[in-house]
Parts: structure tokens; C-alpha cells; sequence
């Protein structure tokens, strides 16, 4: 999609303007992005070098979540919020290595994901797309297409992974993600992640930038990053930083500074 001056965009989608899910794209290498999401994208990396290296760090803890929730939690619906453009191992794809009867919904609000994932998903009778925003949550769990695929009364996972910093206190991020909760079975599981407010000078360079262009961006303390799970139960090591969540390697030492920047963990609704 890159055509320089003239880009072409799909109806309804303004090329001036930059998402998160098309600036992700941009900064993981992908093609699905116009020069406003690459000047964001130069930006960050201007301001943290290592931005390219936090969204791959990223997208391999989404990989190990998905893998731990179907091979080790049963977990065979999912439902990925936010899930941006899709690049490398998505999240249909690990779960249906893991077990070809997987069902995934992505959901976005930016209006490229939907076709775009829908290409990639080509035939794939157990996966789909959906473009709502997930503050809507009775939009997004009505959607026909995720009724068609997810039974909230079966095993269900939600991801909210590399999203929650986009809402901002007032938009209540926690109550969005208690509703999920609460729509979920016992058993059902949570994953989420936030960018970590805290002394260290590249959280606060990647905050301001994120908010000088895009216009959000909310870096939260660890508290407030583990009250997304509250009334859950932890699955260990609890909520940590990414490269400390089920490694598939020994960590070789103390984390870098932009290691640091994001904390996730998963969770289980119990039974009553």
C-alpha cells in the first residue's frame, strides 16, 4: 500500500489520519499503512529506538498466551480485542496449531482490519472479523458473526493485549473489561497487558509521543494494571513483565529498559 503521494484507501478510511492499528503495522514492517502511520511510527522510534523491538516482544507474549490458553487452560474460543492488522502468528493461527477446532474472533474498530484479516482468514470456517469498537461491548458480543462462532457458555477466552492504554480513565477501562468478564463461563480466562507507569525515562518519552500523535496513549501504575484481574484467579507467574511470562527460554539476566515498559498476565473466572 505503499503508493507514495497517492495512496489509495478503501471508502470510509482517511489516509491522513493515522491509526494504532495501521502505525503497528508500519513499525512491524508491514504494508498495510500510509505515510501518516509512517511519520508516527519514525516518531516513536526517534524517541525509543527500541519501539520496533517492544511490538515483536508484543506479538510473542500474544503467542505464548494463546498457546498456555489452548494446550494447558482447554480454551478453544477466543476472542481478541484490538487486535490490529494481522502480521506473523496471529492468534488463530497459534490456537488452531494447537487444535484445528479453535474458533477466533478479531475485533477492531479501525475499518482496514476487518477486510484485510478476512483475506488472510480466506475459507477458514472458524475464525473471523468483526469491525466495532470495544468500549461497545453489547455491540461486539451481539455481532452476529461472533454469535455465529463464540457460545459464552462454553470456555472462553478474551485478549485485551496492547489495547488498554488506548482508553483513557474516563472512558472507565476497567468497567469495559469487567463487563467481558462477567459475560464469561467459570473457567473462562482473561488476558491483558498496559504499559507501565514508572521512573523509567523511556515510559515517559513513549507516553508523551503516543499522546502528541495520536492523541492517546495512558501509561498506568502496576496497581492499576493487575485491578483489571480482580475477582480472578491468577494463572503464575501473576502479572509481569512480558519476557518474564512463561519463557520459552531461561531469561538470561535482568530485563532492559524497554522490557520494562509493559506488564500482562492471564487469568480464570472461578466457579461461584
Amino acid at each position: 500500500m505503499s503508493l507514495g503521494e497517492h495512496e489509495w484507501a478503501p471508502p470510509g478510511v482517511d489516509p491522513e489520519r493515522p491509526t494504532v492499528a495501521r502505525v503497528h503495522d508500519a513499525l512491524l514492517g508491514g504494508t498495510e499503512n500510509f505515510a501518516s502511520d509512517r511519520a508516527v511510527a519514525r516518531k516513536l522510534k526517534d524517541v525509543v529506538p527500541e519501539v520496533v523491538n517492544l511490538v515483536w516482544c508484543d506479538r510473542a507474549f500474544v503467542g505464548r498466551v494463546v498457546d498456555y490458553l489452548v494446550r494447558e487452560a482447554g480454551i478453544r474460543q477466543i476472542i481478541d480485542l484490538g487486535a490490529g492488522l494481522p502480521t506473523v502468528e496471529n492468534t488463530h493461527e497459534v490456537a488452531q496449531f494447537a487444535d484445528p477446532t479453535c474458533r477466533v474472533v478479531y475485533v477492531d474498530n479501525d475499518p482496514m482490519v476487518e477486510p484485510h484479516a478476512k483475506a488472510i482468514l480466506g475459507g477458514n470456517a472458524n475464525a473471523d472479523a468483526i469491525t466495532a469498537d470495544l468500549r461497545d461491548v453489547d455491540a461486539v458480543l451481539g455481532h452476529p458473526a461472533l454469535r455465529r462462532l463464540i457460545d459464552l457458555s462454553q470456555p472462553t477466552a478474551v485478549l485485551v493485549i496492547g489495547v488498554l492504554h488506548l482508553l483513557a480513565d474516563h472512558e472507565d477501562p476497567h468497567g469495559v473489561v469487567r463487563r467481558y468478564v462477567a459475560a464469561l463461563p467459570p473457567g473462562g480466562h482473561l488476558a491483558a497487558s498496559g504499559f507501565l507507569a514508572s521512573g523509567n525515562p523511556k515510559a515517559k518519552a513513549l507516553e508523551v509521543m503516543l499522546q502528541a500523535t495520536m492523541g492517546t496513549g495512558h501509561f498506568r501504575d502496576r496497581a492499576a494494571i493487575t485491578r483489571f484481574f480482580d475477582g480472578l484467579v491468577p494463572v503464575e507467574p501473576g502479572v509481569v513483565h512480558f519476557p518474564e511470562w512463561h519463557p520459552d527460554e531461561r531469561l538470561p539476566g535482568p530485563l532492559a529498559p524497554w522490557e520494562e515498559l509493559l506488564l500482562g498476565g492471564v487469568a480464570r473466572k472461578p466457579h461461584p
